[in-house]
């Protein structure tokens, strides 16, 4: 079976790459939409595919769904300027990976590929003069455990 290339959302890249974000009124789904087609230009150049952008279950979004050989990548978008005061890649915490693996296996499963293989990814772009920054961290068990620990967690009564 051959996949259909990506589904379009409402900006475009030209020739050079550059997105295009006319038409986007809000200032926070603008930096979005520059930040996933920034890391979907990223996970292309590790040799993935991405199959499906904004791809909706019932139960939500996932930001890209890619192939690789091995299997399928569930890709978590974070951008942020660079002097936001949270990184990027420490905006995603471990309810929200047990979210996107859920939101994996009902993609996989709306798709008839329940036993297909398949892993996370957080992609972290930030933005700042320069170029972007992007920083891919695949999930592993180890790295989730990690993210889970108390000790990455806010002591209770504040920061």
């Amino acid at each position: 079976m051959s996949w259909p290339g990506p589904r379009s959302t409402r900006s475009s890249e030209n020739r050079q790459g550059a997105v295009d974000l006319q038409g986007v009124s809000d200032p926070r789904r603008a930096l979005g939409t520059l930040g996933e087609r920034t890391a979907e230009r990223a996970l292309e150049a590790r040799g993935l595919r991405v199959v499906e952008r904004n791809a909706r279950t019932r139960y939500g979004e996932i930001d890209l769904v890619c192939r690789e050989r091995s299997g399928y990548v569930f890709a978590e978008v974070k951008t942020r300027h660079a002097t936001s005061f949270v990184a990027a890649a420490e905006a995603v915490g471990p309810r929200k990976l047990a979210r996107l693996a859920s939101l994996a296996e009902a993609w996989l499963a709306q798709h008839g590929r329940r036993d297909g293989a398949w892993r996370l990814a957080v992609v972290a772009v930030t933005l700042g003069t320069g170029a972007p920054s992007v920083e891919i961290v695949d999930v592993d068990d180890a790295s989730f455990a990690a993210l889970a620990s108390p000790a990455r967690r806010w002591p209770r009564g504040g920061r």
